[in-house]
């Protein structure tokens, strides 16, 4: 926060060169906010490793059930293979 209690963009304010995430550079405005096409890759290359995915519990599915409740589609394929004996 600066002097009056409100956030901003203090960094340039005060003469900071805003940097680069990966490397510590200065930003070049082509590859904002990196410095680099080198450096740009490497944070995408992180996203598509799963570097900086969003931590989930296993026992949790999307509808918020646990895994391995009895649900409909379970309910289906056990119906599915009945049919075809």
């Amino acid at each position: 926060m600066n002097e009056t209690g409100k956030s901003g963009d203090h960094d340039k304010a005060r003469g900071k060169i805003p940097r680069c995430p990966i490397c510590g550079n200065p930003r070049d405005l082509d590859y904002r906010p990196f410095c680099s096409k080198r450096c740009a890759d490497v944070d995408l290359g992180r996203w598509l490793k799963g570097d900086y995915a969003i931590p989930v519990l296993a026992d949790d599915d999307e509808d918020g059930e646990q895994a391995g409740a009895d649900s409909a589609s379970g309910d289906f394929r056990e119906n599915e293979d009945e049919s075809r004996s």
